[in-house]
């Protein structure tokens, strides 16, 4: 069976937002053109390293002489998204993600796959036309929407359960017992 491949070229809305209370959240990564929406979970740490990786690239490209691609150096104010995630109808966890450049449309490229993928077989090539039901989700996104969209994904990211100053771990709303080693 082929690869599904859900393909976001140019998405009127790509995000990272989260369902359910700090301690319990599953974030997921939405993207929206039209009509068509894709909604895939993924793990806040993946989140975090999605944002940060995301604003390296767009770091790196700054510096190159003459800055060719426009790249701008803080999220520009007409591009940031407060609001909630659409519905959601999860399409898949992911395992895997890869992030790129595509310099012929100034592009940011996020590529996401299942994690039953990875699972199954670490072996096998990712868009092998033999895969049985395989999915990618691929989303591009111009370089003001990469600098907002990581923008948000920072925020959501830290809205988290707070850290506790004394043992550095999160503080759960029902209470935190700290546990201290031994001097």
């Amino acid at each position: 069976m082929p690869t599904i491949v859900h393909e976001f070229p140019w998405p009127d809305r790509v995000v990272i937002g989260t369902i359910g209370a700090p301690g319990e959240r599953t974030f997921y990564l939405q993207a929206r053109t039209g009509k068509q929406m894709v909604s895939i979970a993924l793990e806040k740490q993946q989140s975090a390293q999605l944002a940060e990786k995301i604003d390296e690239i767009l770091d790196q490209l700054i510096t190159l002489e003459g800055n060719p691609f426009s790249v701008p150096t803080s999220t520009p104010i007409e591009l940031v998204d407060n609001d909630q995630l659409d519905t959601v109808e999860e399409q898949f966890r992911t395992g895997a993600m890869s992030l790129g450049w595509d310099p012929t449309t100034a592009q940011i490229v996020i590529e996401a796959y299942p994690l039953a993928d990875f699972e199954a077989d670490d072996d096998a090539e990712i868009l092998d036309d033999d895969a049985d039901g395989s999915e990618v989700l691929r989303v591009r996104m111009p370089v003001g929407t990469a600098r907002a969209f990581a923008k948000r994904t920072r925020e959501v990211v830290g809205a988290g359960r707070p850290i506790c100053p004394l043992c550095g771990y999160p503080m759960d709303a029902d209470g935190h017992t700290c546990t201290f080693p031994e001097d």
